[in-house]
């Protein structure tokens, strides 16, 4: 077993996407309050940047020092039973925003959507993304997978998932997501193929490092499970156990000037988690090319 993370940061409230950027800060949502928050070096310090409003569900940099962020159009935690005391509810139109570099936003899409939740860039500007019902999901398998292209059009490259979460890419190109407990390949056809049909519990989202291991942010396992290429369950990194012993992972990313640090955020109970000189660096990620 991996090493327990050291947790950064805390009173947050029900963190997701996190993103290291260039200027040695990582940047995440807080998706009840549909904003964006920056955490700086040193002691614990977070500024809010951003209000998107809605659900915040993740965010990716912008090559302007911006971030695009999936709007997943509002959470009514009261149906999740995940909340002592739910924060309050406030709808939008689902779709994907812009945020510039000053903090505001605007939609960059809001028609056809039902609740993006996680997005990743491609080498060529492509920018791709899930699109699940909203939590619970019904019995039919409604979620999609889209592509933003860079001419800002969008086209649905695969559907019929049941609840597609995180989304990421491998060293080849090859999109991956997170769809109900397992990993799944997307290719650009329309076909998939499992990486493992079980991750633990189930995960959210994730992220990769160099050699094309998945750390998976697994929800009630509360850690990171590293998987494979092929499918293997290789590590767990744990985090701290929560106040009331309840706690739901909810995303990753590597940072540190050396790519070796992976931050978590802990929904529930609302942390910043790090563990550093983690032995393999993160992938490379990808800017999305502001048009």
């Amino acid at each position: 077993m991996g090493t327990t993370g050291e947790v950064v940061l805390t009173d947050l409230v029900f963190p997701e996407g996190p993103v290291w950027c260039a200027d040695g800060t990582v940047v995440f949502t807080s998706v009840p309050e549909g904003a964006l928050y920056r955490l700086h070096p040193g002691p614990g310090r977070a500024e809010r940047i951003a209000s998107v409003g809605g659900g915040a569900n993740a965010a990716a940099p912008a090559s302007d020092g911006g971030f695009v962020v999936t709007q997943n159009g509002g959470i009514d935690f009261t149906k999740a039973q995940v909340f002592k005391e739910p924060p309050p509810y406030h709808p939008a139109t689902p779709g994907l925003q812009r945020v510039l570099p000053d903090g505001t936003a605007h939609y960059l899409c809001d028609t056809g959507f039902l609740a993006p939740n996680d997005l990743v860039t491609a080498a060529d500007g492509t920018l791709y993304f899930t699109d699940p019902p909203h939590h619970p999901p019904p019995p039919e398998p409604l979620g999609r997978v889209h592509a933003l292209h860079r001419d800002g059009t969008t086209s649905v490259i695969a559907s019929g998932f049941h609840y597609c979460n995180g989304i990421a890419l491998e060293p080849d190109g090859t999109i991956v997501v997170v769809e109900g407990k397992g990993l799944m390949r997307v290719h650009l056809d329309g076909t998939t193929e499992w990486v493992t049909e079980v991750v633990g519990q189930g995960g959210d989202g994730f992220c990769l490092d160099v050699e094309g291991n998945f750390y998976v942010a697994a929800t009630r396992d509360h850690g990171i499970r590293v998987v494979s290429p092929g499918g293997k369950d290789l590590d767990f990194f744990p985090i701290p156990d929560p106040p009331d012993g309840f706690g739901i992972v909810t995303n990753c990313c590597f940072g540190g000037d050396d790519g070796r640090t992976l931050f978590a955020t802990d929904g529930i109970p609302g942390w910043l988690v790090a563990w550093e000189h983690m032995p393999v660096p993160g992938r490379e990620v990808h800017p999305w090319p502001v048009p």
